[in-house]
C-alpha cells in the first residue's frame, strides 16, 4: 500500500528544489511522485515541462513511459520507453516495462520473447516469472462476446473440441479479498472514463459513446459536431439488427462492426453488456485500434 504522506513530503520537496532552481533535473522524481499518488494529468504536465529542458534525460523519458502506461497511451509509453533506452542503454528494468507494454497493447508473442530471455538469465525473479504467466494466459482467457454482449455457447458435449481451460475471474466483491500476491499477478481493471480516455488519446478517433441495450447514453467524448442521442440510438439498431442476421446465417455471434460513409467510419465493439461507438476519421490504423480494444475490453470493469 502506497503511504500517501510519504509521497507528499517527497512532492513537497521536489517542489521546492524546482522553486530554487527551475531547471534541475528533479522534474523526474516529481512526476514520479504524482504518478505513484495517481494524479496522472499533473505527473504527466511536469514531466512534459522538464523534458522540454532536458530532453536528453533518459530517466525522465522512462518516467513518461509509466505515466503513459498508466494513462492507457501504450503507443507512446512504448516511444518513450525505447528512447530511454536510445539515450541510456538497455537494462532489466527498461526491458521489463517494455514487455509489460507489449502485453497491455495484446501483442503477447513479443513480451513472451522478451520475458523468455530474461527468465533464462534470471529464473528466481519473481517478477519476470509473474509476467512471463501473463503473457502467456491472457490470451487463452479472452473468451468471445457477441457485439451485444451475448457471451458465445459452449461446444455441444459431442463435439471433439474441448473448451481451452481458461484463468479463474477475478472473486466478486463479497468474497475475501485477494492476496497481495494474487493482485500483482493480475493486470488492473479499467472502468469506462479509463478507457474512454485511452480511446480518444488514439490518432484518428473523433468521438465515443458508451451505450446501453434500450439505445441510450450513457457516457460520451464528443468532439465533432452531431447528436449523441441519434447516433446512441442508431448505432444499438445497427448493432441489434446486425446480429440476428449474421446468427440467422449460420455465421454466429458478431464481435464488432464496421459502417463506412465517405467522411467517417463508425467502428462499434462490445464491452461487458453494452456498446462502445467510435467515430473515427479516416487517418485512423484500424489494425492498432483492434489491437487496443483487444487488450482493453478483457480488463474494463463491469
Amino acid at each position: 500500500m502506497i503511504d500517501l504522506s510519504d509521497i507528499e513530503g517527497r512532492i513537497a520537496k521536489c517542489n521546492k528544489i524546482l522553486d530554487e532552481n527551475p531547471s534541475s533535473q528533479i522534474f523526474a522524481a516529481l512526476a514520479e511522485a504524482y504518478r505513484k499518488k495517481g494524479d496522472l494529468d499533473k505527473a504527466f504536465r511536469v514531466c512534459q515541462n522538464g523534458l522540454k529542458v532536458h530532453p536528453n534525460y533518459g530517466s525522465a523519458h522512462l518516467v513518461m513511459a509509466k505515466i503513459n502506461l498508466d494513462k492507457g497511451m501504450y503507443d507512446w509509453a512504448e516511444t518513450e520507453v525505447r528512447k530511454a533506452m536510445e539515450l541510456e542503454g538497455t537494462t532489466r528494468t527498461t526491458e521489463l516495462l517494455l514487455s509489460e507494454i507489449h502485453i497491455y497493447k495484446g501483442e503477447f508473442n513479443k513480451a513472451c520473447r522478451m520475458l523468455e530471455i530474461l527468465h533464462q538469465g534470471d529464473p528466481h525473479n519473481e517478477q519476470i516469472t509473474k509476467l512471463l504467466d501473463i503473457a502467456k494466459k491472457i490470451p487463452l482467457d479472452q473468451a468471445p462476446n457477441d457485439i451485444m454482449g451475448n457471451v458465445a455457447p459452449p461446444p455441444p458435449e459431442s463435439s471433439p473440441i474441448k473448451p481451452t481451460e481458461s484463468i479463474p475471474p477475478p472473486e466478486p466483491e463479497v468474497s475475501p479479498p485477494p492476496t497481495a500476491e494474487q493482485e500483482s499477478a493480475q493486470l488492473p481493471d479499467l472502468d469506462y472514463k479509463q478507457v474512454f480516455k485511452s480511446l480518444v488519446g488514439t490518432p484518428g478517433i473523433d468521438g465515443v459513446l458508451l451505450i446501453n441495450k434500450d439505445g441510450l447514453v450513457i457516457e460520451a467524448v464528443w468532439n465533432i459536431p452531431g447528436n449523441t442521442d441519434l447516433v446512441g440510438a442508431l448505432a444499438v439498431e445497427a448493432a441489434r439488427h446486425s446480429t440476428a442476421q449474421m446468427r440467422e446465417s449460420g455465421f454466429g455471434n458478431l464481435n464488432s462492426m464496421m459502417v463506412e460513409t465517405p467522411d467517417s467510419i463508425l467502428y462499434l465493439a462490445g464491452a461487458k453488456g453494452k456498446l462502445l461507438a467510435l467515430v473515427c476519421s479516416e487517418k485512423v490504423n484500424l489494425g492498432s485500434l483492434k489491437m487496443k480494444l483487444t487488450s482493453l475490453m478483457p480488463r474494463l470493469a463491469d
